[in-house]
């Protein structure tokens, strides 16, 4: 059955995540979800372009606080996404006044506070570095200098190894002398597909500034370059702070805006803190999903 009939006439929330485009549909007692063709209709939609499309749905069986199902752009799914989880916190903190609230995601358990009117606090998880959870198409024994192959000649060679880290959804992170200099949208998607990645990767290209600072573009898998990316941005932090580049602790400058980001060592989780922006409100109409049924 498809969800069409079931969106008409549901409002959609349009916000952005330090540039990140969001949508935020609730969807809380209706089922079945947008299918991928559904999701891309929205997408299509005049106003309504998004990187993630973050869908509040009824708790798991068993479980008490909403589920939230995340679409890429293109339909597909992802595991995570930081910038969107602080817009879902937004918009369920104004229906309840929470200060401190959850939900589910398929990465696990999300936790966010709010420490001003447009600024939250998101607990990510901890990272997975074991090769089978970022995954890797094979055993490697150092996940943070992974050795990709590519054909002679290749541009994307001259990048060297990837630290690799999943974030709830998997990570390359190349580290560069200048930022500037890399062509992002020609590079990021020959990574994204690699064979290394059989869940392809986000692809993130960085500079390190300082030992609490580092600049970044990211490619995102389904979406392409964006402005911003908050698992990117968990990643990006983890990885430098792994090979030594930086402390656990620092900032990450994205086109978009900036995120504080910590790899707290007390339980090895990474909280990420930054804005939330409302733009506008739009009510689904019959007319968006016709060639999508």
């Amino acid at each position: 059955m498809s969800a069409g009939p079931m969106l008409t006439g549901r409002r959609i929330v349009r916000m952005n995540g330090a540039g990140n485009q969001i949508l935020v549909l609730d969807l809380r007692g209706a089922k079945p979800l947008p299918s991928p063709a559904e999701a891309r209709a929205i997408h299509r939609a005049p106003g309504l372009a998004y990187d993630q499309m973050m869908v509040i749905g009824d708790p798991r069986e068993g479980a008490k606080i909403p589920f939230v199902t995340i679409y890429n752009s293109d339909g597909t799914l992802a595991g995570a996404c930081g910038n969107g989880s602080r817009c879902v916190a937004d918009r369920l903190a104004r229906d309840t006044g929470a200060e401190r609230l959850a939900f589910e995601t398929e990465a696990g358990l999300i936790a966010c506070e709010r420490l001003d009117e447009w600024i939250w606090r998101v607990d990510m998880g901890p990272p997975l570095l074991g090769w089978r959870d970022i995954p890797l198409a094979h055993e490697v024994a150092d996940t943070s200098r992974v050795a990709l192959i590519w054909p002679e000649g290749d541009p994307a060679a001259e990048l060297g190894r990837a630290a690799t880290v999943s974030m709830g959804n998997p990570h390359a992170v190349f580290f560069v002398p200048d930022l500037f200099r890399i062509d992002a949208a020609r590079l990021g998607p020959r990574v994204e597909i690699h064979p290394m990645f059989p869940a392809k990767a986000n692809v993130t290209f960085a500079q390190i500034n300082a030992r609490d600072d580092v600049a970044s573009r990211v490619w995102e898998r389904g979406v392409g370059l964006t402005l911003a990316c908050g698992s990117a941005a968990c990643a990006t932090l983890v990885a430098a702070a792994r090979a030594g580049l930086m402390e656990r602790e620092g900032k990450v400058r994205l086109p978009g805006g900036e995120l504080s980001i910590a790899w707290r060592a007390s339980d090895d989780h990474v909280l990420m803190t930054g804005p939330v922006e409302f733009e506008d409100e739009f009510v689904l109409s019959d007319s968006l999903f016709e060639a999508a049924l």
